[in-house]
C-alpha cells in the first residue's frame, strides 16, 4: 500500500503541491500518493487527527494553518520555533515533527538556481509576516552584510529584527526611512502582489540592486517586479523556484531522497512580462 501524504489549507484547490510531489515521486521511483485536504477554519486539529488515524505519513501546510501546525506539533525545529509557523509535518508513531522549509527553499533558489550570493550583501526584506519570519534564519545563515526588514507596521519589523539579532546583523525600518538607500538584493514577502498592489517601497532601493525577488509566484510581472525592472534591475524572479525547492526539502525529509527541481520549475514558470 502506498504511503499517503497531503497538503492542507483553506482554500486548497489552487495548490500545485500534488503535481509537484507527483513529479518528484515518479522521477525518484517512490511509492506514495499525495492529495489535497481542505480543512474548515477552526478544524485543523480534527482534520489532521483523521489523516493520521488513516495512516497518513506527512503533511505540507499552507495558509491559514501554519500557526496551527506549529501548535499541533510535539517537536519543533529551530526554524519553526523562530518563525512561529510550520509548513511541513512528519508523523513517526505518536511523535509529530514540524519543520519550516520556506526560507531554506528560498535561499537554495537564490544561491543555487539563480547563482546569486547573499554573503556580504546588503539585503532588504519587505514584510514581517509569516513568510518573512520563515526566511529570517536561513537568510542570516548566509552571512549578509546587513539584513533590513521593512514593514508598514514598524513594530512588527522591529520585533522580527530583534529575534534575528543574535544570529546576524539585522535591523528594522519603516518604508519612509528607505528613501535614498539602495540594496544589493530586494525581496518582497508582503501580500501586496496577491492583490495586484505595490508595497510603498521607494524606487531608490533598486539603484544598485542585482536581484529583485517576488515571493508570490505565477502572477507574472507584479507591480513590485515592474518597479524593479523600470529601475534597471536584472534579473527578476518570482517564487516558483522557492515553491519547488521547499517542496524538495520536504520530500527529502519524508523520503530520504532529494529530487531534482528543474523540471518542476520549468513547468510552473510564468514569463515575467
Amino acid at each position: 500500500m502506498s504511503d499517503h501524504y497531503a497538503v492542507i489549507g483553506n482554500p486548497i484547490a489552487q495548490s500545485k503541491s500534488p503535481m509537484i510531489h507527483g513529479m518528484f515521486a515518479q522521477a525518484s521511483g517512490q511509492d506514495m500518493t499525495y492529495t489535497r485536504i481542505e480543512a474548515p477554519l477552526g478544524g485543523f486539529k480534527d482534520a489532521v487527527d483523521a489523516f493520521r488515524a488513516a495512516g497518513g505519513k506527512g503533511l505540507n501546510i499552507t495558509a491559514p494553518f501554519k500557526l496551527d501546525a506549529c501548535d499541533y506539533a510535539s517537536e519543533r525545529s529551530r526554524r519553526v520555533q523562530l518563525a512561529g509557523a510550520a509548513n511541513a509535518m512528519k508523523f513517526v508513531g505518536e511523535r509529530v515533527l514540524a519543520e519550516n522549509f520556506d526560507g531554506v527553499g528560498l535561499v537554495r533558489d537564490v544561491t543555487h538556481n539563480l547563482q546569486c550570493a547573499l554573503k556580504g550583501k546588503r539585503v532588504l526584506l519587505l514584510g514581517a509576516g509569516g513568510a518573512a519570519r520563515g526566511a529570517l534564519l536561513p537568510f542570516l545563515a548566509q552571512e549578509p552584510l546587513e539584513l533590513v526588514i521593512a514593514n508598514r507596521t514598524l513594530q512588527k519589523a522591529f520585533d522580527l529584527a530583534s529575534i534575528g539579532a543574535q544570529w546576524g546583523r539585522v535591523r528594522s525600518s519603516s518604508y519612509a526611512e528607505l528613501a535614498g538607500h539602495s540594496f544589493d538584493l530586494v525581496f518582497n514577502a508582503t501580500s501586496a502582489s496577491l492583490r495586484g498592489e505595490l508595497p510603498p517601497v521607494p524606487a531608490s532601493v533598486f539603484t544598485h540592486c542585482s536581484l529583485a525577488y517576488e515571493f508570490a509566484y505565477g502572477k507574472g510581472l507584479t507591480p513590485f517586479l515592474r518597479l524593479a525592472r523600470n529601475s534597471g534591475v536584472n534579473p527578476l524572479a518570482d517564487g516558483v523556484g522557492m515553491l519547488a525547492e521547499q517542496a524538495a526539502e520536504a520530500f527529502f525529509w519524508w523520503r530520504g531522497v532529494r529530487p531534482e527541481t528543474r523540471a518542476v520549475i520549468d513547468k510552473l514558470t510564468v514569463p515575467l512580462v
